[in-house]
């Protein structure tokens, strides 16, 4: 089943009756959803305003909430790291003693698939592919010469021109880009806890500050899937986060993607992806494969 992606745009009051988010409108009840459908949750407006219990039940069925700030762009993401699971302790021994080798042939796989990935965004573009694809075969275990950055500046240049510079900071194309990524590191994180991984303990990335590390390193193949959104939104001239933006950024997650020979929605794939990369730690596997789409 495809989980559902809420967003609350607008000024609203959530609460919880007989297990469905009621959203109240004016004192009036608009919408209700069953909180055991909901994938993601986006609180979207400064005027929302929730009780304890919408946030213990979302905790208790993996729902991904998101907070965002005063421009509607992702902030902050509350996801329920202690499940009630017996493996958990066993789970987490096993992530925390994984071999240097090991992150760096994960990682080493990791950048030759986004690579590869956004070679297949340039193609989807109508852009010229070849100076990027090549990039792909010189990517070595843990990627010490930084292929990823070489490849990034051929692509980003190839894909929005020659003046785009990507940037976390800067409006426009830059801040659709952020939106769609921060959307798909939710769901990626919500997947990886809901496999009873930690999130903070990454693969490459392991900056102290950062709680997501793992969803980081994971997400990065599936970062041109939302660089072809952001493309096609400037193509149609929509430079901006708008709301006409933000349901087809939301909407990637329930896009067909082929995993392993099986179409699929791509929420589902990352499922999958997370229980490969817990059989890469115990060394019953040693790739892990990322859906196309």
């Amino acid at each position: 089943m495809i989980k559902r992606v809420i967003d609350i745009s607008h000024a609203a009051y959530l609460h919880i009756k007989d297990r469905q988010l009621c959203i109240d409108k004016n004192r009036e009840t608009v919408a209700t959803v069953a909180v055991e459908d909901i994938g993601v949750l986006l609180l979207a407006h400064k005027q929302v305003v929730f009780t304890q219990s919408v946030m213990v039940l979302c905790q208790q069925h993996n729902v991904a909430v998101i907070f965002c700030d005063d421009k509607h762009l992702p902030l902050s993401l509350s996801l329920p790291l202690f499940q009630p699971s017996s493996l958990h302790s066993l789970v987490l021994k096993q992530q925390i003693s994984v071999s240097k080798p090991i992150h760096k042939r994960l990682w080493q796989q990791i950048i030759k698939q986004k690579i590869i990935a956004q070679s297949a965004a340039l193609i989807h573009c109508g852009k010229s592919h070849e100076k990027i694809v090549h990039f792909a075969t010189k990517v070595k275990s843990g990627d010490p010469n930084n292929v990823e950055a070489q490849a990034a500046k051929h692509y980003w240049h190839a894909l929005f021109g020659e003046n785009f510079r990507r940037n976390r900071e800067l409006e426009g194309l830059n801040q659709l880009l952020n939106y769609g990524y921060m959307v798909l590191r939710a769901c990626v994180a919500r997947a990886l806890v809901g496999s009873g991984l930690h999130p903070a303990l990454g693969i490459f990335h392991q900056n102290q500050y950062n709680n997501l590390s793992l969803a980081d390193d994971i997400v990065e193949p599936f970062r041109p899937f939302v660089d072809i959104a952001v493309y096609d939104l400037q193509e149609q001239g929509v430079l901006e986060v708008t709301q006409e933006a933000k349901q087809i950024l939301l909407g990637l997650i329930s896009k067909r993607v082929t995993f392993k020979g099986e179409s699929m929605p791509l929420m589902n794939s990352l499922h999958f992806i997370s229980a490969d990369l817990k059989r890469n730690y115990t060394k019953e596997m040693d790739t892990i494969i990322f859906p196309t789409l």
